[in-house]
């Protein structure tokens, strides 16, 4: 039975081939580290594929996490995963990253009325959108301070960044997943389920958020003007 192949690079270098069918996750790998998506992402995906007898053009699809993350890690997932897609000949689907993180909260099977998931921005901020207990996005994404975050539970790597000042504003930091990342394969799953709802996840536009961290020196700027 075909499988899906997912990516995503928002935080670190995850990928996952999961069952097509029943969503469950035949095999992962994931970079201990959240910057060598350049360097590990290609052979992350080749010896997943290589270890679990899978053909990339034999594919159900592609999930892709379009961020919210930084620029250059957030390229690396998107450009690889349309260059699969036009190679293999295969559907390329985007999910918001967050999304992952929200799908990890349901699959606890202790979910508040509400609830928050917040990943590392960098800049002393985290990207984070609000969930009902179902799962559904209420608002967000955002970035911004952790200190301006509603008062509620709060899950995710952002989380534990930044429990100190979710205390103090009111929100509640949940310790047991204060190492929680967005994975490829909590990023499927999520995928999955919005295609079986017929929701379009054709879109794999990045949400970055904020502008980049490279800038454009002026004499260049001028010299374009």
């Amino acid at each position: 039975m075909p499988n899906y192949l997912s990516v995503d690079t928002s935080a670190h270098a995850s990928v996952a081939l999961v069952d097509s069918t029943t969503g469950s996750v035949i095999a992962q790998k994931t970079s201990p580290k959240g910057n060598d998506q350049t360097e590990t992402l290609a052979s992350y995906v080749r010896d997943l594929l290589a270890e679990n007898n899978e053909e990339g053009r034999n594919l159900t699809g592609i999930f892709v996490g379009v961020g919210p993350g930084p620029f250059t890690g957030l390229r690396v997932g998107l450009v690889a995963s349309r260059t699969f897609s036009l190679v293999w000949n295969v559907p390329v689907y985007g999910v918001m990253s967050l999304h992952a993180l929200a799908e990890r909260v349901l699959a606890t099977g202790n979910v508040p009325e509400e609830f928050i998931v917040a990943s590392d921005a960098r800049r002393k901020e985290v990207y984070w959108a609000r969930y009902d207990q179902a799962g559904q996005i209420v608002d967000g994404p955002h970035v911004a301070s952790a200190s301006t975050l509603p008062e509620l539970p709060v899950y995710g790597v952002g989380a534990g960044i930044y429990a100190e000042q979710l205390r103090d504003a009111g929100a509640e930091p949940q310790e047991e997943s204060f190492d929680w990342i967005a994975d490829a394969a909590n990023l499927a799953q999520r995928g999955m389920r919005d295609l079986v709802a017929g929701k379009d996840l054709s879109d794999t536009a990045p949400q970055y958020l904020r502008e980049s961290d490279a800038q454009v020196p002026a004499f260049m700027k001028q010299a374009k003007a």
